[in-house]
Protein backbone atom coordinates (compact mmCIF):
# COMPACT_ATOMS: atom_id res chain seq x y z
CA UNK A 1 0.00 0.00 0.00
CA UNK A 2 1.80 3.74 -1.17
CA UNK A 3 1.93 5.78 2.09
CA UNK A 4 -0.06 9.11 1.87
CA UNK A 5 2.06 12.42 1.63
CA UNK A 6 2.06 14.23 4.64
CA UNK A 7 0.87 17.60 3.46
CA UNK A 8 1.77 21.33 5.33
CA UNK A 9 -1.24 22.60 7.26
CA UNK A 10 -0.59 25.51 5.04
CA UNK A 11 -0.78 22.61 1.40
CA UNK A 12 -4.21 21.73 3.87
CA UNK A 13 -5.96 25.07 3.70
CA UNK A 14 -5.35 24.98 -0.22
CA UNK A 15 -7.15 21.43 -0.38
CA UNK A 16 -9.81 22.20 2.07
CA UNK A 17 -10.28 25.93 -0.37
CA UNK A 18 -10.35 23.66 -3.61
CA UNK A 19 -13.09 21.29 -1.56
CA UNK A 20 -15.20 24.72 -0.26
CA UNK A 21 -15.27 25.55 -3.90
CA UNK A 22 -16.75 22.48 -5.28
CA UNK A 23 -19.36 22.78 -1.95
CA UNK A 24 -20.10 25.82 -3.08
CA UNK A 25 -20.53 24.84 -6.91
CA UNK A 26 -22.87 22.43 -5.25
CA UNK A 27 -25.26 24.72 -3.84
CA UNK A 28 -25.39 26.61 -6.57
CA UNK A 29 -26.20 23.74 -8.90
CA UNK A 30 -28.82 22.14 -6.36
CA UNK A 31 -30.60 25.24 -6.13
CA UNK A 32 -30.62 25.73 -10.33
CA UNK A 33 -31.46 22.45 -11.01
CA UNK A 34 -34.19 22.16 -8.39
CA UNK A 35 -35.98 24.75 -9.80
CA UNK A 36 -35.41 24.78 -13.67
CA UNK A 37 -36.27 20.83 -14.01
CA UNK A 38 -39.48 20.50 -14.89
CA UNK A 39 -41.93 17.27 -15.30
CA UNK A 40 -43.43 14.74 -13.43
CA UNK A 41 -40.80 12.21 -13.91
CA UNK A 42 -38.79 15.16 -11.95
CA UNK A 43 -41.04 15.98 -9.18
CA UNK A 44 -39.61 14.15 -6.53
CA UNK A 45 -36.25 14.12 -7.24
CA UNK A 46 -36.72 18.42 -7.73
CA UNK A 47 -37.77 18.07 -4.16
CA UNK A 48 -34.61 15.89 -3.23
CA UNK A 49 -32.44 18.22 -4.90
CA UNK A 50 -33.90 21.30 -3.22
CA UNK A 51 -32.97 19.16 0.19
CA UNK A 52 -29.28 18.65 -0.77
CA UNK A 53 -28.55 22.21 -1.29
CA UNK A 54 -29.14 22.50 2.42
CA UNK A 55 -26.76 19.65 3.12
CA UNK A 56 -23.93 21.34 1.08
CA UNK A 57 -24.68 24.56 2.80
CA UNK A 58 -24.04 22.27 6.02
CA UNK A 59 -20.64 21.16 4.50
CA UNK A 60 -19.79 23.64 3.32
CA UNK A 61 -19.99 25.77 6.70
CA UNK A 62 -17.87 22.83 8.33
CA UNK A 63 -15.01 22.82 5.58
CA UNK A 64 -14.92 26.70 6.43
CA UNK A 65 -14.00 26.08 10.13
CA UNK A 66 -11.90 23.40 9.18
CA UNK A 67 -9.96 25.67 7.14
CA UNK A 68 -10.23 28.36 9.78
CA UNK A 69 -9.10 25.88 12.18
CA UNK A 70 -5.80 25.40 10.19
CA UNK A 71 -5.90 29.42 10.55
CA UNK A 72 -6.30 30.20 6.52
CA UNK A 73 -9.16 32.23 4.85
CA UNK A 74 -12.23 30.31 3.35
CA UNK A 75 -12.45 30.96 -0.43
CA UNK A 76 -15.30 32.77 -1.49
CA UNK A 77 -15.52 31.08 -5.76
CA UNK A 78 -17.33 28.47 -6.89
CA UNK A 79 -16.09 25.86 -8.94
CA UNK A 80 -17.98 26.24 -12.72
CA UNK A 81 -21.73 25.15 -12.62
CA UNK A 82 -22.82 23.07 -16.21
CA UNK A 83 -26.20 23.90 -17.28
CA UNK A 84 -28.12 22.26 -19.70
CA UNK A 85 -32.13 21.99 -21.19
CA UNK A 86 -32.43 18.39 -20.34
CA UNK A 87 -33.58 17.45 -16.87
CA UNK A 88 -31.13 14.08 -17.70
CA UNK A 89 -27.97 16.44 -17.87
CA UNK A 90 -28.62 18.19 -15.06
CA UNK A 91 -28.65 15.04 -12.79
CA UNK A 92 -25.66 13.27 -14.47
CA UNK A 93 -23.48 16.47 -13.91
CA UNK A 94 -24.65 16.79 -10.08
CA UNK A 95 -23.65 12.49 -10.19
CA UNK A 96 -20.40 13.41 -11.60
CA UNK A 97 -19.77 16.13 -9.54
CA UNK A 98 -20.77 13.77 -6.54
CA UNK A 99 -18.13 11.36 -7.69
CA UNK A 100 -15.43 13.55 -7.86
CA UNK A 101 -16.05 15.43 -3.58
CA UNK A 102 -15.84 11.75 -2.54
CA UNK A 103 -12.96 11.11 -4.58
CA UNK A 104 -11.54 14.33 -2.99
CA UNK A 105 -12.82 13.84 0.44
CA UNK A 106 -11.09 10.49 0.67
CA UNK A 107 -8.16 11.54 0.09
CA UNK A 108 -8.64 14.22 2.52
CA UNK A 109 -8.74 12.00 4.93
CA UNK A 110 -5.80 10.31 3.98
CA UNK A 111 -3.77 13.04 4.72
CA UNK A 112 -5.83 14.65 7.02
CA UNK A 113 -4.49 11.33 9.46
CA UNK A 114 -1.40 11.23 8.14
CA UNK A 115 -0.99 14.67 9.70
CA UNK A 116 -2.48 13.46 12.59
CA UNK A 117 -5.47 15.79 12.57
CA UNK A 118 -8.10 12.94 13.42
CA UNK A 119 -11.08 15.61 14.15
CA UNK A 120 -10.97 16.71 10.27
CA UNK A 121 -10.96 12.75 8.87
CA UNK A 122 -13.91 13.07 11.42
CA UNK A 123 -15.91 16.20 10.11
CA UNK A 124 -15.14 14.27 6.68
CA UNK A 125 -16.28 11.30 6.93
CA UNK A 126 -19.44 12.74 8.09
CA UNK A 127 -19.83 14.52 5.14
CA UNK A 128 -19.24 11.52 2.79
CA UNK A 129 -21.84 9.80 4.30
CA UNK A 130 -24.31 12.77 2.96
CA UNK A 131 -22.63 12.76 -0.19
CA UNK A 132 -22.81 9.11 -0.91
CA UNK A 133 -26.58 9.64 -0.43
CA UNK A 134 -27.05 12.34 -2.68
CA UNK A 135 -24.86 10.23 -5.05
CA UNK A 136 -27.49 7.16 -4.38
CA UNK A 137 -30.35 9.84 -4.70
CA UNK A 138 -29.15 10.74 -8.73
CA UNK A 139 -27.96 7.46 -9.61
CA UNK A 140 -31.57 6.15 -8.60
CA UNK A 141 -33.52 9.30 -10.44
CA UNK A 142 -31.36 8.26 -13.58
CA UNK A 143 -32.09 4.90 -13.50
CA UNK A 144 -28.30 3.34 -13.38
CA UNK A 145 -26.24 1.84 -10.51
CA UNK A 146 -23.92 3.91 -8.69
CA UNK A 147 -20.56 4.94 -10.54
CA UNK A 148 -17.26 3.89 -8.67
CA UNK A 149 -15.29 6.31 -6.82
CA UNK A 150 -11.70 6.61 -7.29
CA UNK A 151 -9.49 9.15 -4.85
CA UNK A 152 -8.80 11.72 -6.06
CA UNK A 153 -4.92 13.35 -6.61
Amino acid sequence: MKKTAVPTRKEMIELLNEDLAREYQAIIAYVVYSQVIKGAKYQHIAGELEKHAGEELAHALKISRQIDYFNGTPVTTPKSVKMSDKPEDLLAFDLENERVTIGHYRQRILQAEAMGEFALSEVLREIIVEEQEHMTDLANALGIDNPKVEKQS
